[in-house]
Protein backbone atom coordinates (compact mmCIF):
# COMPACT_ATOMS: atom_id res chain seq x y z
CA UNK A 1 0.00 0.00 0.00
CA UNK A 2 1.22 3.56 -0.92
CA UNK A 3 2.77 5.53 2.24
CA UNK A 4 -0.04 7.99 3.09
CA UNK A 5 1.81 12.15 2.58
CA UNK A 6 0.30 14.28 5.15
CA UNK A 7 -1.54 17.18 3.43
CA UNK A 8 -0.22 20.90 3.10
CA UNK A 9 -1.54 23.01 6.03
CA UNK A 10 -0.07 26.00 4.94
CA UNK A 11 0.03 28.66 2.27
CA UNK A 12 3.08 30.67 2.61
CA UNK A 13 6.62 29.81 3.42
CA UNK A 14 8.93 32.60 4.84
CA UNK A 15 11.90 33.04 7.03
CA UNK A 16 12.73 35.27 9.56
CA UNK A 17 15.68 36.26 12.16
CA UNK A 18 15.05 35.50 15.91
CA UNK A 19 17.46 34.95 18.87
CA UNK A 20 17.88 31.41 18.45
CA UNK A 21 19.66 31.80 14.94
CA UNK A 22 17.32 31.75 11.31
CA UNK A 23 14.01 29.93 11.54
CA UNK A 24 11.75 29.07 8.37
CA UNK A 25 7.91 29.85 9.50
CA UNK A 26 4.78 28.22 7.49
CA UNK A 27 2.21 30.80 7.89
CA UNK A 28 2.76 32.24 11.40
CA UNK A 29 4.53 29.02 12.39
CA UNK A 30 7.96 28.41 13.44
CA UNK A 31 9.17 25.12 11.47
CA UNK A 32 10.04 22.31 13.85
CA UNK A 33 12.08 19.50 14.10
CA UNK A 34 9.98 15.79 14.22
CA UNK A 35 10.64 15.82 18.15
CA UNK A 36 9.06 19.49 18.15
CA UNK A 37 12.32 21.25 18.45
CA UNK A 38 12.60 24.65 16.57
CA UNK A 39 14.69 24.38 13.54
CA UNK A 40 17.52 27.20 13.79
CA UNK A 41 19.41 27.79 11.27
CA UNK A 42 22.73 29.97 11.38
CA UNK A 43 22.49 32.34 8.07
CA UNK A 44 19.69 33.18 5.87
CA UNK A 45 20.66 31.77 2.43
CA UNK A 46 20.19 27.98 4.58
CA UNK A 47 16.78 29.46 5.93
CA UNK A 48 16.07 30.73 2.00
CA UNK A 49 17.07 26.53 1.22
CA UNK A 50 14.79 25.08 3.30
CA UNK A 51 12.17 27.41 2.96
CA UNK A 52 12.49 26.72 -0.70
CA UNK A 53 11.87 23.11 0.01
CA UNK A 54 8.78 23.41 1.83
CA UNK A 55 7.39 26.07 -0.70
CA UNK A 56 7.92 23.43 -3.55
CA UNK A 57 5.29 21.00 -1.84
CA UNK A 58 2.29 20.55 -3.78
CA UNK A 59 -0.96 19.35 -2.04
CA UNK A 60 0.95 16.92 0.08
CA UNK A 61 4.32 17.04 2.02
CA UNK A 62 6.85 14.83 0.50
CA UNK A 63 9.58 14.38 2.88
CA UNK A 64 11.62 12.39 0.22
CA UNK A 65 11.77 15.96 -2.14
CA UNK A 66 13.31 17.77 1.04
CA UNK A 67 17.13 16.51 1.65
CA UNK A 68 18.06 19.73 3.62
CA UNK A 69 15.22 19.68 5.98
CA UNK A 70 15.50 15.75 6.76
CA UNK A 71 19.58 16.13 6.67
CA UNK A 72 19.05 19.55 9.26
CA UNK A 73 16.43 17.27 11.43
CA UNK A 74 19.24 14.45 12.01
CA UNK A 75 21.91 17.31 12.59
CA UNK A 76 19.89 19.01 15.34
CA UNK A 77 17.95 15.72 16.65
CA UNK A 78 20.19 12.95 16.39
CA UNK A 79 24.44 13.99 15.95
CA UNK A 80 24.69 16.00 18.78
CA UNK A 81 24.26 12.67 21.47
CA UNK A 82 25.94 10.46 18.36
CA UNK A 83 28.85 12.20 17.86
CA UNK A 84 31.19 9.67 18.84
CA UNK A 85 29.25 6.83 17.07
CA UNK A 86 29.88 8.87 14.03
CA UNK A 87 33.83 9.30 14.25
CA UNK A 88 33.91 5.76 14.92
CA UNK A 89 31.78 4.87 11.73
CA UNK A 90 34.12 7.26 9.54
CA UNK A 91 37.11 5.35 11.13
CA UNK A 92 35.47 2.13 10.08
CA UNK A 93 35.05 3.53 6.45
CA UNK A 94 38.85 4.24 6.40
CA UNK A 95 39.24 0.31 6.32
CA UNK A 96 37.68 -0.51 3.40
CA UNK A 97 37.56 2.75 1.63
CA UNK A 98 36.41 1.85 -2.18
CA UNK A 99 39.08 3.96 -3.64
CA UNK A 100 41.95 1.56 -2.32
CA UNK A 101 40.43 -1.40 -3.65
CA UNK A 102 41.80 -2.31 -7.43
CA UNK A 103 40.57 -4.00 -10.03
CA UNK A 104 43.32 -7.34 -10.68
CA UNK A 105 41.70 -8.83 -14.21
CA UNK A 106 40.26 -5.61 -16.33
CA UNK A 107 43.38 -3.94 -17.83
CA UNK A 108 41.45 -0.65 -18.93
CA UNK A 109 39.95 -0.76 -15.58
CA UNK A 110 42.70 -0.90 -13.34
CA UNK A 111 44.66 2.14 -15.22
CA UNK A 112 41.03 4.15 -14.97
CA UNK A 113 41.49 3.47 -11.68
CA UNK A 114 44.31 4.23 -11.18
CA UNK A 115 44.16 7.51 -13.64
CA UNK A 116 41.27 8.78 -11.38
CA UNK A 117 41.21 7.68 -8.25
CA UNK A 118 44.91 7.70 -6.92
CA UNK A 119 45.29 11.95 -6.99
CA UNK A 120 42.39 11.76 -4.52
CA UNK A 121 44.10 9.04 -2.56
CA UNK A 122 47.51 11.22 -2.79
CA UNK A 123 45.48 14.62 -1.72
CA UNK A 124 44.28 12.78 1.22
CA UNK A 125 47.73 11.36 2.10
CA UNK A 126 48.78 15.40 2.15
CA UNK A 127 46.51 15.48 5.12
CA UNK A 128 47.72 12.77 6.58
CA UNK A 129 45.29 10.16 5.33
CA UNK A 130 47.51 7.71 4.10
CA UNK A 131 45.76 4.77 2.96
CA UNK A 132 47.03 1.28 0.86
CA UNK A 133 46.06 0.21 -2.34
CA UNK A 134 45.30 -3.35 -3.00
CA UNK A 135 43.90 -5.81 -5.55
CA UNK A 136 42.74 -8.90 -3.25
CA UNK A 137 38.91 -8.94 -1.79
CA UNK A 138 40.46 -9.00 1.78
CA UNK A 139 40.20 -6.14 3.55
CA UNK A 140 43.63 -4.54 3.94
CA UNK A 141 45.13 -3.43 7.27
CA UNK A 142 45.40 0.47 7.17
CA UNK A 143 48.23 2.49 9.59
CA UNK A 144 46.55 3.26 12.80
CA UNK A 145 48.33 6.91 12.41
CA UNK A 146 46.39 7.03 9.27
CA UNK A 147 42.94 5.81 10.87
CA UNK A 148 43.68 8.53 13.69
CA UNK A 149 43.84 11.24 11.46
CA UNK A 150 40.45 10.49 10.08
CA UNK A 151 38.77 10.61 13.58
CA UNK A 152 40.52 13.70 14.26
CA UNK A 153 39.15 14.80 11.26
CA UNK A 154 35.72 14.10 11.51
CA UNK A 155 35.42 14.88 15.18
CA UNK A 156 36.53 18.56 14.67
CA UNK A 157 33.21 18.96 12.47
CA UNK A 158 30.61 20.88 13.89
CA UNK A 159 27.03 18.90 13.70
CA UNK A 160 26.11 20.03 10.72
CA UNK A 161 29.23 19.00 8.53
CA UNK A 162 29.32 15.73 10.90
CA UNK A 163 25.99 14.96 9.35
CA UNK A 164 26.83 15.66 5.83
CA UNK A 165 30.50 14.68 6.43
CA UNK A 166 28.64 10.74 7.58
CA UNK A 167 26.44 11.24 4.91
CA UNK A 168 28.34 11.12 1.95
CA UNK A 169 30.88 8.76 3.42
CA UNK A 170 27.75 6.29 3.01
CA UNK A 171 26.95 7.07 -0.05
CA UNK A 172 30.75 7.36 -1.76
CA UNK A 173 31.90 3.91 0.23
CA UNK A 174 34.75 6.53 1.00
CA UNK A 175 35.92 8.41 3.69
CA UNK A 176 38.92 9.99 1.17
CA UNK A 177 35.68 11.25 -1.30
CA UNK A 178 33.70 12.73 1.41
CA UNK A 179 36.61 14.60 2.84
CA UNK A 180 37.46 16.31 -0.79
CA UNK A 181 34.38 17.36 -1.19
CA UNK A 182 34.16 18.87 2.04
CA UNK A 183 37.23 20.64 1.73
CA UNK A 184 35.92 21.50 -1.68
CA UNK A 185 39.01 19.14 -3.48
CA UNK A 186 35.73 17.52 -5.36
CA UNK A 187 32.55 19.10 -5.80
CA UNK A 188 29.48 16.18 -5.33
CA UNK A 189 28.89 15.38 -8.67
CA UNK A 190 32.54 14.48 -9.22
CA UNK A 191 32.82 12.14 -6.06
CA UNK A 192 29.78 10.35 -6.94
CA UNK A 193 30.95 9.91 -10.56
CA UNK A 194 34.35 8.51 -9.11
CA UNK A 195 32.57 6.42 -6.42
CA UNK A 196 30.59 4.74 -9.05
CA UNK A 197 33.52 3.80 -11.03
CA UNK A 198 33.12 0.01 -10.36
CA UNK A 199 29.46 -0.15 -10.94
CA UNK A 200 29.59 1.51 -14.43
CA UNK A 201 32.31 -1.17 -15.77
CA UNK A 202 29.77 -4.18 -14.62
CA UNK A 203 27.22 -1.99 -16.74
CA UNK A 204 29.50 -1.99 -19.47
CA UNK A 205 29.15 -5.89 -19.55
CA UNK A 206 25.73 -6.53 -17.95
CA UNK A 207 23.23 -3.71 -19.19
CA UNK A 208 21.94 -1.24 -16.51
CA UNK A 209 18.74 -1.96 -14.64
CA UNK A 210 16.36 0.96 -16.14
CA UNK A 211 14.59 1.20 -12.44
CA UNK A 212 18.09 0.86 -10.78
CA UNK A 213 19.45 3.66 -13.03
CA UNK A 214 16.35 5.80 -12.01
CA UNK A 215 17.50 5.44 -8.27
CA UNK A 216 20.36 6.26 -8.85
CA UNK A 217 19.79 9.61 -10.94
CA UNK A 218 17.55 10.61 -7.79
CA UNK A 219 20.41 10.02 -5.34
CA UNK A 220 22.42 11.93 -7.61
CA UNK A 221 20.16 15.23 -7.41
CA UNK A 222 20.07 14.73 -3.84
CA UNK A 223 23.59 14.48 -3.31
CA UNK A 224 24.35 17.27 -5.63
CA UNK A 225 21.74 19.43 -2.86
CA UNK A 226 23.16 19.19 -0.06
CA UNK A 227 26.43 19.77 -1.32
CA UNK A 228 25.01 23.08 -2.12
CA UNK A 229 24.75 24.02 1.16
CA UNK A 230 28.66 23.90 2.16
CA UNK A 231 29.40 27.35 0.80
CA UNK A 232 26.77 28.18 3.57
CA UNK A 233 28.08 26.38 6.39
Amino acid sequence: MPKKHSKRFYKNVSTEKSEGGWVVKLDTFILKTPGKKNLYLPNQDLAFLVANEWDNQDEHIRPSLMPLTRLLNVAVEQTPYNRSKLIAEARKYGETDTLCYREDKVRLHREEQEKKWSPILEWAASRSVFLKKTTSIMAIKQEESSLIAIEKYASELCNLKLTLFLHLVSVYGSVVLAMAVMEARLNGDEAFNLSRLDQIWQHKYWGEDEEDAERINDLRVEINELCGILKFI
